[in-house]
């Protein structure tokens, strides 16, 4: 095979993307990333008001986006969404599992529909939609690329709750892992991102309650949801075809202390 010197770009057009947890945060920003790149995404979240705006944005800018509401907690949605996105954008060859809950108890106080709401979106969710887009691609014959944002918590747990998170992030890493092995054979990439302390809705949130945790990072910073373009682009790019089942830290160096 011949590569081009050197084996690097991130041209994604003709590539139909499905971005999940799209309505906020670090899904808003991977959404717009892939479709700059020259993707056609296809944006989810149950917030179908905000997806119109972020889908607003985006064909202002000139990318293509259609906006699809999704409840990653119903898995007869998940498989339904990833044929409705076929129909108006073709065979998905892109997914990013993005969306994510924290659960920020202590595991022995959380009530059962938290513990069922973590699970469902944090692992149950991505493994189904993962297998579906998987099973198009097969059928199809199609390579893929698929990027499960898991957490830098899945390495690092000091306690004071959110354990179910870091467990859940964990299993994530190893779902790409083992996915990755079993769809090798067919050219399906299966990777992922462990942020660290990024600014995103749900961040808000934990130094709402907790307050300034930054000030314990080795730079004393948060994170910007930028600082992650180029990682997710090589992931989904052709200069990656070689890698996979590998999850890639970006944390600023905060899950090192």
């Amino acid at each position: 095979m011949t590569y081009p010197l050197p084996n690097v770009s991130n041209d994604l057009s003709g590539r139909a993307a499905l971005v999940t947890g799209a309505s906020s945060g670090l899904g808003w920003r991977f959404a717009k990333v892939l479709a700059a790149a020259g993707a056609k995404v296809a944006i989810t979240a149950r917030r179908i008001e905000r997806l119109e705006t972020l889908a607003a944005e985006i064909r202002a800018a000139g990318g293509v986006a259609e906006p699809f509401q999704l409840d990653v907690t119903d898995a007869d949605q998940l498989v339904s969404v990833v044929g409705a996105v076929e129909e108006k954008l073709g065979v998905v060859d892109i997914l990013v599992n993005n969306a994510g809950i924290p659960d920020a108890q202590r595991a022995t106080k959380m009530p059962l529909t938290l513990i069922d709401a973590v699970l469902d979106t944090n692992l149950r969710a991505p493994f189904i939609l993962s297998c579906e887009v998987a099973r198009r691609l097969i059928a199809a014959k199609q390579p893929g690329r698929i990027v499960n944002i898991a957490s830098i918590a899945a390495y690092h747990y000091a306690g004071g709750g959110a354990a179910l998170y870091s467990i859940t992030k964990n299993a994530v890493v190893r779902m790409t892992e083992a996915l990755a092995v079993e769809w090798a054979g067919f050219h399906i990439n299966v990777n992922g991102i462990a942020p660290g302390a990024f600014k995103s809705e749900m961040m808000d949130g934990m130094l709402s309650r907790v307050g300034d945790i930054a000030a314990h990072f080795p730079r004393r910073r948060i994170g910007d949801p930028e600082q992650m373009d180029s990682t997710l682009l090589y992931l989904v790019s052709p200069a990656s075809e070689a890698v996979t089942g590998t999850v890639i830290k970006i944390d600023d160096g905060q899950g090192s202390r």
